[in-house]
This record gives C-alpha cells, sequence and structure tokens, in this order.
C-alpha cells in the first residue's frame, strides 16, 4: 500500500511572522512605556493646502474631509494655546501660521460650514501670545461665509463683534450691527445695540451689553462661555478702577503708598485681599500703590480699553 502525500498548507512559515509580529510589537511597547516620544517638527506642515485638490481627493466625501480639517484646526488651535501657556514669557517663539489656512480648507470643502466660520473667527481674534490676534483673517472669514450664505446675519453681527472689541472701529461696528438687524430673523437688539455703538462705542456699559446680548442670545455654547470669561473681565476692570481710586486716596492721606494689603484693607475697612470674579486675589505694587490681577489670574490679559467716543454735537 503507498503512502499518500499530505496535501495540507504548511502553515509554519505564517505562524513564525505572527510571532516575530507579536514580538516586535511589544518590544515597541517596552520602549514607549519607557518615555518614549515620537518626533514632532517644530514647524508642522501642511501638505494640502488647496480647497479643489482636496474637493478631487475626497471623492464626493466633502463634508466629511471638512469635519476632519476642521477637528485638525481645532487640535491644532488648542494645542498652540498649551504651548503658550507653558512656555510663559518664552511663548514670542509660538505662531498660530496654520490656523488661517486650515479654516479656509475647511470653508472650502463645506462652504456652509456655520461652525468654522464662527468659532474660526473667535480663534483667530484671540489676543497674542493665547491666539494669533489676527481680527483682519478673522473678518476675511466672515465674509467668505457671508458671501455663500447671504441671510446669515450672525456672521454680520460677529464682524460687528470683532470691530467693536478688537479694532475698536465703532463706526464700522455699528455699521455691521445695523447691516445684521435688517435681515430677516435677526434679533431685536441688534438695531438699538448699533445706535449703541455709534453714540457710545469703547464705554464700558455698552462693552457689558453687547456681551450679555450674545451670552443670552447664542446657541453656540463656546460662544456663550467666551461671553461669560468678557462680562468677568469687564467686572474685574471695575473693582480694578475702584481700588485704585481708593489707593490714591490712601496716598494723598499718607503721603506715600500702602506698604502691602493688610495695611490698605484696614485703612479702607476692606475684608481681606478682594478677589477677582474668578476667586483669584488681586496684586497691590507697594512701589506704586496700583492694583491689578494677580500674575496667575485666568482673566489676564484685560483688554485694552479705548476712551469712550463722545456723542456727536
Amino acid at each position: 500500500m503507498t503512502a499518500t502525500a499530505d496535501s495540507r498548507p504548511n502553515n509554519r512559515p505564517l505562524y513564525a511572522a505572527i510571532a516575530l509580529l507579536l514580538a516586535a510589537s511589544f518590544a515597541v511597547q517596552v520602549v514607549r512605556d519607557r518615555g518614549w516620544a515620537p518626533f514632532v517638527p517644530p514647524t508642522p506642515t501642511m501638505w494640502l493646502q488647496s480647497g479643489a485638490a482636496a474637493s478631487r481627493l475626497a471623492l464626493s466625501f466633502d463634508s466629511l474631509a471638512a469635519d476632519v480639517y476642521w477637528m485638525r484646526a481645532v487640535v491644532y488651535y488648542g494645542g498652540k494655546r498649551l504651548e503658550s501657556a507653558k512656555a510663559g514669557a518664552s511663548a514670542s517663539a509660538i505662531n498660530f501660521d496654520l490656523l488661517y489656512p486650515l479654516l479656509d480648507l475647511v470653508t472650502s470643502l463645506d462652504p456652509h460650514f456655520k461652525v468654522a466660520y464662527r468659532f474660526g473667527a473667535i480663534f483667530l481674534t484671540e489676543a497674542y501670545p493665547s491666539g494669533p490676534g489676527r481680527p483682519d483673517q478673522a473678518i476675511a472669514l466672515l465674509q467668505r461665509g457671508i458671501a455663500q450664505d447671504a441671510s446669515r446675519w450672525e456672521y454680520m453681527e460677529d464682524i460687528g463683534f470683532v470691530y467693536y472689541w478688537w479694532l475698536h472701529d465703532f463706526k464700522q461696528a455699528a455699521a455691521w450691527f445695523n447691516r445684521a438687524s435688517e435681515l430677516p430673523g435677526a434679533p431685536a437688539w441688534l438695531a438699538p445695540l448699533a445706535a449703541t455703538t455709534l453714540a457710545e462705542g469703547g464705554d464700558r456699559q455698552s462693552s457689558r451689553f453687547l456681551w450679555t446680548q450674545l451670552q443670552q442670545n447664542s446657541d453656540i455654547n463656546w460662544v456663550k462661555q467666551n461671553a461669560a470669561l468678557r462680562l468677568q473681565q469687564l467686572a474685574a476692570m471695575d473693582m480694578i478702577d475702584e481700588l485704585n481710586r481708593r489707593t490714591a486716596r490712601f496716598v494723598a492721606s499718607h503721603g506715600r503708598p500702602p506698604h502691602d494689603w493688610r495695611e490698605f484693607a484696614s485703612a479702607e475697612n476692606l475684608r481681606g485681599i478682594p478677589p477677582d470674579p474668578n476667586g483669584e486675589p488681586y496684586s497691590l505694587d507697594p512701589a506704586t500703590g496700583h492694583v491689578d490681577l494677580g500674575p496667575t489670574s485666568t482673566l489676564r490679559p484685560l483688554p485694552w480699553e479705548p476712551a469712550a467716543v463722545k456723542p456727536p454735537s
């Protein structure tokens, strides 16, 4: 009787390859656990910058690609903010150069991406080093949104905010608020806001009204949170002004600034060191008597405040 050949495939090479790959994966994991970090280039490169090219590569999945690049923009912005916070005084080396190209790509892929226009504008206007400090790019981004959706009064309102809060151009701010108020669905408070801005732009009370309306009427939680921060900053500015008036009175009375908070609080009947709206104590400079936010206050930096516009005579 003749033995028949074994027709089953020989899987030994496959098993050996699997074992080798498992061993390699374990070795890689050990290296990672010992503190290895992947290489991150100091200047990230954005290989794809053309919206038209990205649209062709997306193969009709433009909205999905826009979502992916939007998440990349958010992660990029958040990462740069963290870098800036960690760098402290040396944050001048950090830049946000890729933020606008990313937002440009997102809105090219999906021209009706409302959140990208509105959030992106907020990211772009944030003062350096917490953001790029580019209100001009924020306006350009929002104007692109208007070109795609001319009925979006929110974009016009946002441009008005940029002119008001960051550029202090109250005439332009009022014009954009008024333009937004004329569109269907616009809130009733926009028209009076335009008039108030034109007459009293830069006045802290009008700024408070503006941010209060945004906080109460926005449908985006992040925008509401940003408005809440601005309102806290305005409250802190009011308190700092009041405390500096009191230190000036102390200097006039004693011929010198107060040595510390204890002496000043006793003279002014204060209950300890006054805190800012987030609970951080204010700082007092014993050399000048000047009161300011504490060095670690989350309300820093306070916005630059121009003189209020005088009503026309």
